[in-house]
């Protein structure tokens, strides 16, 4: 408002209101409207020139001229995430893929996942939050369609291949703001140097293609993943300052993204560790002595886990005592059902038939396709020794409610166990659960598992059933079975789908016990451990 003046001996004037108006219709139009808010899945496109990721060159699309923001510049194929895709934005990526490539998940391999990120781009008066994802396209030998699959839409005029390390943010190079940030969240070597993000490369690679192991084996491979990547990191000889520490969280944000279905404990020990290497790195020694110590408190991690499957047989071992042996001065005989292979559940099956002198009735079922009971069953008559008195008959799994009839325990592993504690274990443990509970209501339904893969807050509707290949389902067929060779021929074809789910989720409702390597775990346990995984997530992976 405009100074008032007086005369003296006169009142004071207004200035006209007419006057003001034009003043105050000029701050309206400087008034900016609030930002529009974006969630975007951009998907990185790879190719890896005769097999060799060395030579790897990812795919720039160019923006026509009738999308609405950033035309003609060089992206990713990039898309809205719904509200419903939040927290799954894969989704939204696969959807764009195809609408905008043609393209389809059987001609692409998930290869990262990228951590996101938000920005505001003032120019178009939106904040974006960017959901990064690499795939690589498969050539037609692999059973994709190649680069001569690729039909564009509306939305580009175009796609050319680069080396990833030449894309770059500048005017000349004509990509979409933060091109470079979205990119090297998914291509390591941007961030890590060559020797490192080939360590974590080819591991993460093994972390997912590994499907003969368990979670805990391979959360013990991420540590020594993490550990070549500090040692390769050393050999660069890079300053140990905070952008050392993102790489370092970056790569362990890979490792945690590797396999999702093992995920809980992968992220577990992880995040273990990097709390072990924050302590390190915020002490005052030299380069040397900081990398000397983070490797020797990894190596003192991985030391820790060998004995975590003793302290779950200990666990274990007590309570059968108290719960199924202690006022029952004459059982003689503990008869237990279990289904795939664990190196846990074998060891306890052992320990329990030395340690409380009774003779095991022990029925596995033999979990198709890979027939991992069997090779349970293998392992246990190889270590029997003189003192275990045990019997065992392997079932076929479509006959679970047969195998259950007159069991004391039913013996389940876990890979995730859930907030609400639901326990996501190998295929076949649901419907050994019902029958149990409907044929047996007295016995015990165990969970064994160590206390890593106790899981961050989440539903269970965002962790998607891992779907693995057709092949194995088909190996497992012999060509002597009547229409064997039509149905593989058909599923080659892609005529016949072939499912094959390695894993599912138990309710918390049909669980008696939940033991581990801290012994038995009650549910205000799991609730704090739960709560504990997820706020360290957000403190270290909460900012890049």
């Amino acid at each position: 408002m405009p100074p008032v003046t007086r005369s003296k001996g006169s009142p004071a004037k207004k200035e006209p209101e007419k006057k003001k108006e034009p003043e105050k219709k000029k701050e309206q139009k400087k008034k900016k409207p609030p930002l529009e808010y974006r969630d975007v899945a951009g998907s990185f496109l790879f190719r890896f020139p005769n097999g060799d990721e060395k030579q790897a060159q990812v795919a720039l699309f160019r923006r026509s001229g009738d999308v609405s923001t950033y035309q003609h510049m060089l992206a990713p194929i990039s898309g809205s995430v719904e509200d419903g895709e939040i927290s799954r934005p894969i989704g939204a990526a696969l959807r764009e893929i195809k609408e905008e490539t043609g393209l389809t998940m059987d001609s692409l391999e998930l290869l990262r996942v990228g951590k996101d990120y938000s920005f505001v781009d003032e120019s178009v008066n939106r904040k974006w939050t960017i959901h990064p994802f690499a795939f690589r396209l498969l050539d037609k030998h692999e059973g994709g369609v190649g680069e001569e699959g690729i039909t564009l839409d509306w939305e580009h005029e175009g796609f050319e291949w680069f080396d990833p390390l030449d894309v770059d943010d500048s005017e000349e190079f004509g990509g979409v703001p933060n091109l470079v940030n979205s990119l090297r969240r998914v291509w390591p070597a941007y961030h890590l140097g060559p020797r490192a993000a080939q360590v974590l490369t080819s591991g993460t690679r093994d972390l997912r293609d590994d499907h003969d192991n368990g979670a805990r084996v391979l959360a013990g491979k991420a540590l020594v993943i993490l550990k070549s990547v500090i040692v390769e990191l050393d050999s660069e000889e890079i300053d140990i300052d905070s952008e050392w520490w993102v790489d370092v969280r970056m790569a362990a944000w890979h490792l945690c993204q590797a396999r999702p279905s093992m995920g809980a404990a992968i992220t577990s020990v992880i995040i273990t560790a990097l709390n072990n290497l924050e302590e390190i790195f915020n002490q005052d020694r030299t380069r040397p002595e900081k990398i000397q110590q983070m490797i020797k408190a990894i190596d003192d991690q991985l030391e820790k886990r060998t004995h975590a499957i003793e302290r779950i047989r200990d666990a274990f071992v007590k309570y059968v005592r108290e719960r199924v042996i202690r006022g029952r001065k004459n059982k003689k005989e503990l008869s237990i059902l279990t289904l795939s292979a664990s190196s846990t559940i074998s060891s306890c099956l052992l320990q329990v038939a030395i340690s409380l002198g009774v003779s095991l009735d022990l029925r596995i079922l033999e979990s198709r396709p890979l027939l991992e009971g069997v090779t349970l069953a293998a392992t246990l008559l190889e270590a029997e020794d003189e003192h275990v008195d045990m019997r065992i008959s392997i079932y076929t799994d479509a006959a679970v409610a047969v195998a259950v009839r007159g069991i004391d325990i039913l013996l389940l592993g876990a890979d995730r166990i859930s907030e609400n504690f639901e326990v996501y274990n190998k295929i076949g443990s649901v419907p050994a659960t019902m029958c149990c509970r409907e044929t047996e209501p007295g016995a015990l339904i165990i969970i064994l598992s160590e206390a890593e893969k106790i899981a961050p807050p989440g539903k269970i509707k965002d962790y998607p059933e891992e779907e693995n290949g057709p092949k194995e389902v088909r190996e497992g067929w012999p060509d002597q079975v009547e229409g064997a060779k039509i149905i593989k021929n058909a599923s080659l074809q892609n005529r016949v789908r072939l499912r094959n789910t390695y894993f599912e989720w138990i309710s918390n409702e049909n669980i008696d016990a939940y033991i581990s390597d801290e012994g038995q775990l009650m549910l205000d346990d799991i609730t704090e451990k739960c709560k504990w995984i997820g706020s360290e997530m957000k403190r270290l992976f909460g900012e890049f």
